[in-house]
């Protein structure tokens, strides 16, 4: 009995991806974790006040690539559309990443005055060039990740993680400054171009055509906003703490957030990344759709909780042993954000969730309230300092995760959608 069920759990195809990306961020977290280290003791505050910096801006500018309704609708899409919207969605790709490039070159100046730090303008117009890359291999991904092959996801995730890792490492070792965290992400980004290409037959159309645009910007418009405003979340208390308490309090901030948050949420994304596409497959049976939702959040839960709760438990031992005594301030902070991945793990849940039924304008209305809540509890907390908010994250996260995540799946599941 108890071997019968072990298969049948095996031969499940959510637990076969999560598998596959857990393994993935394994390998990730053990190669990171050196990566951290070095640089927590290389790096200043003032050199991870500019990492976050860079890597803010980073993270807002990709959500129009990587999370945003083209690569979604191709997953999304029924069957007899996919050979268009694929098509459709490569060319997309190209017109929106020429766009980003061309916008963040012309955004570094005045981004660089914002923080008074005219070092940032060079990494900020160098790591654009990714942009000209990523459609090569943007559709390849989605097709990928719509047959649920997330083992080839997982592979290639693991393998550019061991090469960018260890060119930082040598590269902060040597002196190189923020550049040692720049020069890796332009130089790795071809991985994921030669995976995709080896393990899917697809290839892009010879003439240029936008058959069906229409339909994959009306799914993707609202998938973007959400997205966007839940990466301004993540983000705009980096930006209020650079600009109010300078770039060394956000050095101090950010390393709280990249040593604890930063764990969780990477295996956090391992789930998400396997939970859309299977609960995609069964968006036409309500019931089946409940089933996997409900199984789904127990494998999450049953995951994610645990790391959280140990992580927060330990860190007072393992920072100062690990990172230095010099981050020992961070301890309370470190803490706080650790525990904020929890609620925000099952906001994102239910998103995926409204997502799979093509429901996004409900989570697009319930996250521009969202936002505007967390600006201005963020504007207010900053005055009393990096403690105050991180205090904010976590009683923000913890009130409207919650509360999303109940009334989404009781709306869902009533059928009064």
């Amino acid at each position: 009995m108890l071997i019968n069920k072990l298969k049948n759990s095996l031969s499940n195809q959510f637990l076969r991806n999560v598998g596959w990306l857990g393994a993935s961020e394994l390998v990730n977290r053990v190669f990171r974790l050196g990566t951290t280290v070095t640089l927590a003791r290389v790096f200043s505050p003032q050199d991870y006040g500019l990492m976050a910096v860079i890597y803010t801006i980073f993270d807002l500018v990709t959500v129009f690539i990587f999370k945003g309704g083209i690569g979604a609708k191709v997953i999304q899409a029924e069957e007899e559309q996919v050979a268009t919207i694929a098509s459709t969605s490569y060319w997309l790709n190209w017109i929106v990443c020429i766009a980003l490039f061309l916008v963040q070159c012309l955004a570094a100046w005045p981004i660089a005055q914002f923080y008074d730090n005219n070092k940032l303008i060079l990494p900020i117009c160098a790591i654009s060039l990714m942009y000209l890359i990523y459609p090569f291999f943007l559709t390849h991904c989605a097709l990928i990740e719509r047959e649920n092959r997330l083992k080839i996801i997982a592979m290639c995730t693991a393998s550019q993680s061991i090469v960018s890792n260890i060119f930082t490492v040598i590269f902060a070792l040597v002196g190189m400054g923020i550049w040692a965290i720049v020069i890796p992400m332009l130089i790795t980004v071809p991985v994921w171009f030669i995976f995709s290409w080896r393990n899917h037959t697809w290839r892009p159309p010879k003439s240029f055509s936008l058959e069906d645009w229409q339909m994959i910007v009306n799914y993707g418009k609202n998938l973007i906003g959400v997205e966007l405003l839940t990466k301004l979340r993540l983000n705009l208390d980096y930006l209020i703490v650079g600009k109010f308490l300078g770039v060394e309090q956000l050095g101090l901030y950010y390393f709280a957030f990249n040593a604890g948050s930063g764990i969780t949420n990477n295996i956090v994304n391992s789930l998400m990344s396997a939970l859309f596409p299977h609960l995609c497959g069964a968006r036409g049976d309500r019931q089946d759709l409940k089933k996997r939702y409900f199984k789904s959040l127990k494998t999450i839960s049953l995951t994610v909780i645990p790391i959280v709760i140990l992580q927060s438990a330990l860190s007072p031992f393992y920072v100062p042993i690990i990172f230095g005594e010099k981050w020992v301030k961070a301890i309370p902070i470190l803490i706080l954000i650790c525990l904020s991945v929890v609620p925000m793990t099952f906001k994102h849940a239910a998103s995926l969730l409204l997502n799979s039924i093509d429901q996004t304008h409900i989570s697009l209305y319930f996250d521009l309230i969202y936002t505007i809540i967390f600006a201005l509890a963020i504007f207010i907390s900053v005055q009393q300092g990096i403690l105050a908010v991180a205090i904010t994250v976590l009683a923000i996260n913890l009130l409207f995760s919650l509360t999303f995540s109940i009334y989404s799946s009781q709306m869902i599941f009533a059928k009064k959608i």
